[in-house]
């Protein structure tokens, strides 16, 4: 068995960062950028006002002075003249600041009467007045390469007057469930049926990730069907299987694929739950057989397949792990790291990890109730109540 840093370091090697495409600004939200995306206007482009008032000279500007208004600055329709000595123009939020003002007075501060307005407030220099640039300016970088896009992002990137982005293309990840007793949810089952349900989690987290599914349904139990996958899923980047990954009868991963040009890395990882894992290519395509078990599906999957969709991505942004501390004691770990489901509650303002009672790795009702996974090494000693541990959140 090898340890999971060595399964995570040897499964994100195997992929480099896949090829870019040109895609329109309004469809790259959660797309990750190939190139640097760079400002192609100063925001704001001219200085502009802040507020609904009047803009005029600081120096005009003191309480009981009256100003003539000479004309007025919606936004998108900037007053054309100059303003002078004793002269104020009516402006609204947005709108270009005149040419000779240096500061803007609020409208709640002044008392207007045809063309003139008194002053109830004295102003402050440069009062109320975005100046040009103050977002960001002509050949800035608002974006750099790596960076998976925000729907902020992408506001932002279009401010900066790009219609289009450089991203990366979406990975392609086939999805085969192996196994001659799972069914679907809602159809009939013959007896010693079970529902296929790791599949559905696993599409979810691969399309949160930034990637796309193919996916290759159930296959049976048998050889000719598993090596049928080399050929359905030749156009995929990565191939998961679910199922037929430890050892028994049954399990034909290994066997149906190998004349198809398998070749095994690694198999078995010093982890709980999730330790029967194969990795290895199928031809020149990388496949991660994970374990049919679905709690140990869901693990794998978060330890594994992120960061291969990442890599793909040329993201480093996989799963970072945090701390809490323990709302029970827990006993010395064993040989194998170990996820402990748990759920994060707080008391007196910090986070604790409070683990369930059960742990059985085919009970997705706790998985769903989880908020996190306690991280225990191999061979941790017994931690007591309130003592701090290392947690990978689940995102709840």
């Amino acid at each position: 068995m090898i340890s999971v840093e060595d399964a995570i370091a040897r499964i994100t090697a195997a992929f480099a960062p896949l090829s870019s495409e040109t895609v329109p600004i309004g469809e790259c939200a959660g797309r990750t950028l190939a190139e640097n995306a760079i400002a192609r206007v100063t925001q704001p482009p001219f200085a502009v006002s802040a507020m609904d008032g009047y803009a005029l000279k600081c120096a005009d500007a003191q309480k009981g002075a009256t100003l003539r208004v000479i004309g007025s600055s919606p936004a998108g329709h900037p007053f054309a003249g100059k303003i002078s000595t004793g002269e104020a123009v009516r402006i609204f939020t947005g709108a270009v600041v005149p040419d000779g003002a240096d500061t803007v007075l609020m409208q709640e501060n002044t008392s207007a009467d045809g063309d003139s307005v008194t002053i109830n407030e004295a102003a402050e220099p440069n009062r109320h007045i975005r100046a040009a640039g103050l977002d960001f300016k002509t050949g800035q970088t608002l974006a750099k390469t790596g960076r998976r896009l925000t729907a902020r992002d992408v506001a932002l990137l279009a401010a900066g007057d790009l219609p289009t982005l450089t991203v990366r293309r979406k990975p392609v990840i086939a999805i085969a469930a192996t196994g001659d007793e799972l069914t679907l949810p809602g159809v009939a089952r013959a007896p010693g049926s079970i529902v296929a349900s790791s599949g559905y989690a696993l599409t979810q987290m691969i399309t949160q990730c930034g990637g796309g599914v193919l996916n290759l349904g159930i296959v049976p139990d048998n050889v000719e069907a598993i090596a049928a996958i080399a050929k359905r899923a030749k156009d995929a980047d990565l191939i998961v299987t679910l199922g037929g990954a430890s050892v028994g009868e049954h399990d034909l991963i290994q066997r149906a694929l190998g004349p198809q040009g398998f070749t095994l890395d690694f198999w078995k990882i010093a982890m709980r739950p999730g330790k029967p894992l194969i990795f290895g290519r199928l031809g020149n395509t990388p496949l991660l057989g994970l374990p049919g078990n679905p709690v140990s599906t869901f693990v794998c999957a978060l330890l594994f397949v992120k960061p291969a969709i990442a890599a793909m991505l040329g993201r480093s942004d996989t799963h970072q792990e945090h701390s809490a501390k323990l709302a029970r004691a827990l006993p010395a770990n064993g040989t194998r790291q170990d996820y402990i489901r748990a759920q994060i509650i707080s008391r007196d303002g910090e986070a604790f990890a409070d683990p369930f009672d059960i742990q059985d790795s085919s009970m997705q009702s706790l998985l769903a109730a989880a908020d996190a996974l306690i991280v225990r090494k191999p061979h941790a000693p017994a931690a007591d109540a309130g003592a701090r541990v290392q947690i990978l959140p689940l995102g709840n």
